[in-house]
């Protein structure tokens, strides 16, 4: 009976060493639990604003074409004076595209090709 019980003995000794952690093995996992807790605390640094959505357009500057009718040369001047790489000029029922584009000058004109409104994008 004895005989019976010792390899039964030896296999949960093995067992339960093999599957024990030893202090090293304690210590390290503590640390890199600490580690992950410590990065997830911390906030993620901010990211800079992409590039291509700055713009050089400056709307503040081509307001004096408001309550004026837009012909060619006031487009033009607008355009200048926003400092834009682009400028459309949209009468009511005109298509347009919804892209936003932070170089260019709209200029949104009524029936009669009055500028009612100046903006950028």
């Amino acid at each position: 009976m004895i005989r019976a019980a010792i390899p039964a003995v030896l296999l949960t000794l093995s067992l339960a060493a093999c599957s024990a952690p030893d202090a090293d093995e304690q210590t390290a996992a503590a640390e890199q639990s600490q580690a992950a807790a410590t990065e997830a605390a911390e906030p993620a640094p901010a990211e800079p604003a992409p590039t291509e959505l700055a713009g050089t357009c400056d709307d503040t500057q081509a307001q004096w074409i408001i309550g004026k009718t837009a012909g060619e040369k006031e487009i033009e001047q607008a355009k200048t004076d926003s400092k834009s790489e682009a400028v459309r000029a949209l009468k009511p029922g005109d298509a347009a595209t919804m892209d936003f584009n932070p170089n260019r000058l709209n200029i949104i004109l009524d029936e009669k090709g009055a500028a009612t409104s100046v903006n950028c994008g």
